[in-house]
């Protein structure tokens, strides 16, 4: 019998500890207000905060599509950004044309469009119904609110929704996100995913992690 090699399942030298967790960032962390409190009471302050705390955890990596952040730029101050921006949070697209997604996937959400068509059809006749009894004013406002409910709330309803979906899918990625439909989808992808306000611990924990694998080095 031939002796094991006394070498084997050690670590080869130069061969990394640990290989980067990776994260995809979506623009609710920092635009949402009930998100981004936890990081900044403004979207510029936020992303300072989060790209804080990020450079200190070397056992992760960060993403966010170019879609996600050209739409993230729109709300903060790109003058009070530190350098960090472009360091830590990386700008991927998603590989579009070679993943490839269920196609139960498909007919669920053309489902899922026909029951909202159908929802938002009844909330349009019951609007024009109680015009005469409570007033033009006030059955615009309901409309647009119960419309807009039943159309745009816990579904994929722009292309940066997918590119967020299908990014996290392709780095087998944490994805961070407040939008319900996102979250919705993702979990229909088994897309492992967090809550903003849980990030912050996520982050802090993961630091904690960083130092204590530098201990053992």
């Amino acid at each position: 019998m031939q002796s094991r090699d006394k070498g084997a399942g050690r670590r080869a030298e130069g061969e990394p500890r640990f290989r980067p967790g990776r994260v995809v960032l979506d623009t609710s962390l920092f635009v949402n207000p009930d998100a981004r409190k936890y990081f900044g009471d403004t979207p510029t302050e936020a992303l300072e905060g989060f790209l804080f705390l990020a450079a200190q955890v070397p056992i992760l990596e960060f993403y966010m599509p170019p879609s996600i952040f050209k739409e993230l730029l729109n709300f903060v101050q790109r003058d009070k950004l530190s350098g960090d921006l472009l360091v830590v949070l990386h700008q991927k697209p998603p590989s579009r044309y070679e993943l490839t997604c269920p196609a139960f996937l498909l007919y669920e959400l053309i489902e899922d469009i026909r029951e909202r068509i159908n929802k938002g059809l009844r909330v349009a006749e019951s609007a024009v119904r109680g015009v005469v009894s409570r007033g033009e004013k006030a059955i615009i406002q309901e409309l647009r609110r119960k419309y807009r409910e039943a159309l745009r709330e816990g579904i994929i309803d722009s292309k940066e929704d997918v590119d967020l979906i299908l990014l996290a899918r392709e780095l087998d990625a944490l994805l961070v996100t407040a939008d319900q439909g996102v979250i919705k989808w993702a979990e229909k992808l088994g897309i492992k995913w967090l809550f903003p306000e849980k990030f912050r611990d996520y982050l802090l924990s993961s630091i904690k992690k960083a130092r204590l694998l530098d201990l053992q080095v």
